[in-house]
């Protein structure tokens, strides 16, 4: 038996968008059950995320702290951002961030994960991407506003995020779902093993 997901599509006979924000909104869907009843289910609509684990040659990970409203939380993250023009190339929006949030730039690029963040209430779909082989940006640093103006920067040792994760220290989706992917990757067939940067994503379909 394989254990893999597969894309399935239940009939909807209705839906409605409630709520419209800056970036997502929130739609309101009737949804057809098996059983042949009708059943709303709300969720938050997304256009979906990218990520990026920036390892350097000390194998030590690029991470940031930044406030989160929604939780009221000072979270160590990796680098992310939002894929704010339809059908972009995941692989050039990250670059874009880790850029934009680390004024860093990355020779070799994999892709790590592809996961959904919240699947019960969000469409949210975000790609992991390992980047190695880092140096600093050319040109000038990217102006931080709003919550990315009290942004800092460190580079942690893969374990010590590891360890956090496990221990309850550390909560963001990416950053954990990144670390544990790239200790078991390094632990098994090793980086070479990854699917390349520019592999099919479904989820999220895009242009070259």
């Amino acid at each position: 038996m394989a254990i893999e997901d597969t894309a399935e599509h239940w009939q909807i006979v209705a839906t409605a968008t409630p709520f419209t924000g800056h970036k997502t909104s929130v739609r309101t869907d009737d949804v057809v059950m098996p059983d042949g009843t009708v059943h709303q289910r709300d969720y938050q609509v997304h256009p979906g995320s990218v990520a990026i684990l920036a390892l350097d040659d000390e194998g030590r990970v690029l991470v940031l702290r930044q406030y989160r409203h929604p939780v009221r939380h000072k979270l160590w993250e990796i680098p992310a951002g939002l894929l704010d023009v339809p059908g972009e190339n995941p692989l050039h929006a990250a670059q874009r961030e880790l850029y934009e949030e680390a004024h860093v730039k990355a020779e070799r690029w994999h892709v790590l994960s592809d996961v959904f963040t919240s699947p019960g209430g969000s469409d949210e779909a975000v790609r992991i991407f390992l980047a190695q082989d880092l140096s600093e940006a050319d040109g000038e640093r990217y102006e931080a506003a709003e919550e990315e103006a009290d942004m800092e920067l460190a580079r942690v040792p893969l374990g010590d995020l590891v360890r956090g994760a496990l221990a309850g220290e550390l909560h963001n989706t990416c950053l954990v779902v990144g670390a544990l992917a790239l200790s078991a990757v390094l632990a098994g067939d090793g980086v070479e093993s990854l699917r390349p940067a520019g592999a099919p994503w479904p989820a999220r379909p895009f242009e070259d």
